[in-house]
């Protein structure tokens, strides 16, 4: 099956990019963020209001080149979805590689297909909130979700 796969290029440096989603995953993803996320171990949910949720554990952090996130609890509780928790069991891979000026991040979830119920919902989901970690990256202010 063919994973989600996104890759952009960012003015930003590898540090940078790898602070950002260690440090500050509230500033681009969503609010409603609890735990920590920066080392091997950790865990951390996200919630977009009270009825999406997604709980995740570090798997890899190697620092300014690779992060894996292991979904252990997720619920998408949306009325035109017959399976709820499909990202249960999910992993998503950040790969970071520094360019001369810019860098380039390779986001890949494991385990979000095309054959997955949720799979426009959420790819669309991911092209969001990558475009608000692009700009947290330029900027200094993403679009995260606010609740």
């Amino acid at each position: 099956m063919n994973n989600y796969t996104n890759t952009m290029e960012v003015r930003a440096t590898a540090d940078h990019i790898y602070d950002a989603l260690t440090h500050k995953i509230p500033l681009w993803w969503s609010e409603l963020f609890s735990g920590s996320s920066s080392d091997i171990g950790d865990a951390f949910t996200i919630s977009f209001g009270e009825n999406i949720y997604k709980t995740f554990r570090i798997q890899e952090a190697t620092p300014e080149s690779k992060i894996i996130w292991y979904v252990e609890d997720s619920l998408i509780a949306l009325a035109e979805l017959k399976n709820q928790t499909e990202w249960i069991g999910t992993t998503v891979v950040w790969e970071i590689e520094q360019k001369q000026n810019n860098a380039l991040i390779k986001m890949t979830h494991i385990g979000l297909h095309p054959a997955v119920e949720c799979y426009e919902i959420c790819s669309n989901g991911w092209i969001q909130f990558l475009g608000s970690l692009k700009q947290l990256l330029e900027t200094g202010k993403g679009s995260p979700y606010k609740g």
